[in-house]
């Protein structure tokens, strides 16, 4: 079986979460993902576990590509870049708008030397528009497009970010499905594409709560709920009004509402019945097996830690475990996809920033040693 992205080479400029993630999927696809790094390398390299000088988090996010690392700054040093450019299918950038430009490595100065090339740049507020120059972090996105004062109406407590950067994880889901996009029509035009992601039309258009704000009318709370129950605390989905009428069905629960009560004293005697029902049962596997013949979802309330442990994840390899540079391995999430005739999965470990200059510029430009070693002479590549 072979890799579905075979083939296709990656420069990646991105930092931290939303462009690296896509290059990750990329590269667990099959897609030859180079990660270009200033000196300073990317912030990331600092958060988490160190393990032989690699963290935690920069290893998930960039596991399986190879680095160089060139200071845009040096002279040159746009030259050589450009000559990459021109032999990769993607270039992905999470910069803010401009940035690229002041380096000449704006899509306008890359697309006429490799037409056929596909260009993904993620911003928070898009390439252009009365905000484009904003800098923009996830949490800054979950408070623009609703999602902390949502949470905190429906919750009842004060505003906070959520502890997951769906932003990021947004944009670099939907610059993927993009750039997959975009290879299938340059199979059928011949030409590139320029990709503009904004992180907040990535989280509206990810939100299934917003008809309630475009249709201007009261917000209604669904998915789950957390109840208390034996083993601990547990989630149950649904409408409560559908809960209620399978409670009543299936468990004779009673309505102890007073006649002549208004709707919200009904809920909350309607709650408390649901409450004291879903404590009643002796342990957990009794109350899973009750609400299992109601043909209610549930699930546990687990710590981050044991849901990588769960049978699913076992059974599925969700956690892999690549080389840790120490002579052991080191645990990362894998890509969640799944084919029947075809290879997907992280192939290698993250790599040292400059690790693998000499190697891909001999592989992607036929450099010589001796230019490679003038390149680091003139202060052009760097490496750890």
């Amino acid at each position: 079986m072979s890799f579905p992205l075979d083939g296709i080479r990656v420069l990646d400029f991105s930092r931290v979460l939303a462009g690296p993630f896509a290059g990750r999927m990329l590269s667990d696809l099959g897609a030859e993902v180079v990660k270009l790094e200033p000196p300073e390398g990317d912030i990331t390299r600092a958060w988490g576990q160190m393990r032989a000088g690699l963290s935690g988090y920069y290893t998930q996010q960039n596991a399986g590509k190879e680095s160089i690392c060139v200071n845009l700054e040096a002279p040159g040093s746009t030259a050589l870049v450009r000559r990459l450019a021109s032999k990769a299918d993607i270039v992905i950038e999470n910069f803010r708008p401009k940035v690229m430009a002041r380096h000449g490595l704006a899509w306008s100065d890359l697309s006429p030397d490799n037409p056929r090339l596909i260009m993904l740049s993620i911003s928070g507020f898009g390439q252009s528009g009365p905000e484009s120059h904003r800098p923009a972090y996830a949490a800054v996105l979950h408070a623009e497009s609703g999602l902390v004062a949502r949470q905190a109406e429906m919750d009842g407590r004060a505003p906070s970010d959520p502890v997951l950067s769906i932003a990021d994880m947004n944009a670099g889901l939907h610059g993927l499905v993009a750039i997959l996009s975009a290879l299938y029509l340059r199979e059928r035009s011949g030409r590139g594409q320029h990709l503009d992601i904004a992180m907040l039309d990535t989280m509206l258009v990810t939100d299934d709560y917003a008809n309630f704000a475009t249709d201007g009318i009261p917000l209604e709370r669904g998915g789950g709920e957390v109840w208390e129950a034996p083993g601990g605390p547990i989630m149950i989905t649904g409408d409560f009004r559908m809960i209620w009428k399978l409670l009543s069905k299936h468990h004779n629960i009673l309505d102890t509402t007073p006649k002549g009560a208004d709707l919200e004293t009904k809920i909350l005697h309607r709650r408390k019945a649901a409450a004291a029902f879903y404590r009643s049962f002796p342990d957990r596997p009794a109350l899973c097996a009750a609400l299992d013949r109601m043909n209610l979802a549930w699930g546990d309330v687990r710590p981050n830690r044991e849901a990588f442990d769960s049978p699913t994840a076992r059974a599925r390899g969700t956690v892999a475990q690549i080389d840790d540079r120490e002579g052991g391995t080191r645990p990362v999430v894998q890509s969640p996809y799944r084919f029947s005739d075809a290879e997907c999965g992280v192939r290698a470990g993250a790599a040292h920033r400059g690790e693998h200059n000499a190697d891909v510029l001999t592989r992607w430009l036929g450099a010589t040693s001796e230019e490679i070693e003038r390149l680091h002479r003139e202060g052009v590549l760097e490496a750890e």
